[in-house]
């Protein structure tokens, strides 16, 4: 099988693919060859944030001592940020006058 390396981690689980799939006589799913371990911490960092984990929990359950960084890797889930901003287009805004959200509903 020939592939064109990217880096050496990219070739490093490619390898590992291939061997398993030899060893075992069998193919193996797409993520075993593509998926980094890196993007396993991204998932967590998500899901930590989806449950309401508080920023600085977040931050020492992934390892980071920079709080922007952990943000990076916990980005806010796209209901989130519609919540976020139902609650600027609210009618309790007294600033200013209400606005309204229209989302586009999809079949």
């Amino acid at each position: 099988m020939t592939h064109i390396y990217n880096s050496g981690w990219k070739r490093a689980r490619v390898k590992a693919a291939e061997h398993y799939a030899k060893d075992r006589e069998e193919t193996v799913c797409w993520g075993f060859a593509n998926l980094r371990v890196h993007d396993l911490k991204h998932t967590f960092g998500r899901r930590l944030r989806a449950v309401g984990i508080p920023l600085e929990t977040r931050k020492v359950l992934l390892g980071h001592r920079n709080g922007d960084i952990t943000s990076h890797y916990s980005a806010p889930e796209i209901e989130e940020l519609l919540e976020a901003v139902n609650k600027v287009c609210g009618g309790n805004s007294r600033k200013t006058p209400p606005l309204t959200l229209l989302n586009r509903k999809t079949a």
